[in-house]
């Protein structure tokens, strides 16, 4: 990692610069695929699987027999391990539920609102270089306790034309109604679009490569919602002397090993903290299976010092990151003012593998600085919030003359008379 020591402030922008491409260098190519699917639907999805993931197939969905011989080649320790996550899911958005809100807002006029689920939602589960199962459990859970009808699972074949046998087993574990063994744009693609194989979503989850984010961003000028703009993984540390520099490279490196276009930031205010974490990267990073992966990620990351926690804080929230460890002498300062982070992860004993698999809370995150609007996944993702209202003829004669002017002053007479007419009536 390069080591950037005191940085100007007006160099933060260029120094926090994360390592994906812009969409324009990638627009063209999603927007083809795109158009594809949409005039020639499963054919176009059998030529983009072909050229993208190297396998042909004739059928996309995945059969139930083909759920089950999965189901038994995953070890029962691991399926343990994915029911104590699930339960932990389960649990914690389970508690994000919320009551009807009604409020008589003047005599006569009842407002409320009711969450309702939305009925079709599509998963996207990145495959490739690591099957994703545990992004399974944080979508799917909370579809089920939201109430949507049909959850649809994309996930990309593998060269055997197989989805990982993990994926599967957590798929039919969490309920979800199909599943099919496609990936990449085609697959943000087909749920726009629907084809024959495979249906239309109203709304689409997930992570991705930069690709796969940038179709889901195409999607919306269709018609489709998506959860949040979620592309390469990134981890931002904040630490200080007080913290164990092992745990904080082993942090640093398990985002890097996500994908070579991830990025991870060491904050700190000790310089000799950063030269022990980076020692540790150098010794830790040797015995990964994934050490190329990780390496490569390396190199778009950087330790950075600063002189105080306030200018760390202010650094921090100009980033934005998607995951935020904080692990210093007064973790309190960071905790009650962080203002843009996606999940944060507080002290010694709180690694961000805990948020990727069986804390409660969902990794499905924004990221490329998008924490500083966006949301991560939660139970509210999965519903929409629709308003009611009831208003009697006492409540129309209490707040119907200023309705009309109001409408008058808009110049909308149609807008007055629906009212005067009714005042007319109770006269």
């Amino acid at each position: 990692m390069k080591t950037i020591k005191y940085p100007a402030k007006e160099d933060w922008l260029q120094i926090l610069q994360r390592p994906t491409q812009t969409v324009n260098d990638i627009e063209a190519t999603v927007n083809q695929v795109f158009t594809d699917v949409e005039r020639n639907g499963d054919t176009a999805i059998q030529k983009y699987t072909s050229l993208f993931d190297g396998v042909e197939l004739t059928a996309f969905q995945v059969t139930q027999e083909e759920i089950e011989i999965a189901s038994k080649a995953v070890s029962d320790d691991l399926k343990q391990a994915i029911q104590l996550a699930k339960s932990n899911i389960e649990t914690f958005h389970e508690a994000q539920s919320t009551d009807m809100v009604f409020k008589e807002t003047m005599p006569g006029v009842a407002c409320w609102q009711e969450k309702r689920a939305i009925q079709k939602v599509g998963l996207y589960i990145p495959g490739g270089t690591a099957p994703l199962f545990s992004t399974v459990l944080m979508l799917s859970v909370p579809a089920n306790i939201a109430g949507c009808q049909e959850i649809v699972l994309c996930s990309p074949p593998n060269a055997e034309g197989k989805i990982a046998n993990e994926i599967l087993y957590t798929a039919e574990l969490c309920g979800v109604t199909k599943i099919f063994k496609v990936g990449g744009i085609q697959a943000i693609a087909a749920m726009t679009f629907g084809t024959t194989s495979i249906p239309q979503v109203y709304k689409i989850f997930g992570p991705g490569n930069q690709f796969v984010t940038v179709a889901k961003q195409i999607a919306t000028k269709y018609g489709v919602a998506i959860d949040m703009p979620a592309g390469p993984s990134e981890l931002l540390v904040m630490a200080d002397d007080t913290a164990n520099p092992a745990f904080v490279a082993s942090d640093l490196l398990s985002q890097a090993e996500h994908g070579v276009d991830s990025q991870v930031i060491l904050v700190s205010t000790s310089e000799s903290f950063v030269t022990q974490v980076s020692t540790e990267i150098d010794k830790q990073i040797k015995k990964l299976p994934r050490k190329k992966i990780a390496a490569k990620a390396i190199e778009n990351s950087k330790s950075i010092l600063v002189k105080d926690f306030r200018e760390a804080l202010a650094l921090i929230n100009e980033y934005g990151p998607e995951h935020f460890i904080v692990c210093t002498e007064d973790d309190d300062f960071f905790v009650d003012r962080i203002i843009n982070a996606g999940s944060v992860f507080i002290g010694n004993y709180t690694p961000e593998s805990a948020g990727d698999y069986a804390s409660g809370t969902n990794h499905t995150l924004p990221t490329n600085g998008f924490t500083k609007a966006y949301s991560g996944v939660n139970l509210d993702s999965f519903t929409k919030a629709i308003t009611f209202q009831k208003i009697t003829e006492k409540g129309i004669q209490n707040i119907g003359k200023s309705i009309e002017l109001m409408a008058e002053a808009e110049g909308l007479q149609a807008h007055k008379n629906a009212v005067t007419l009714r005042l007319k009536e109770l006269k």
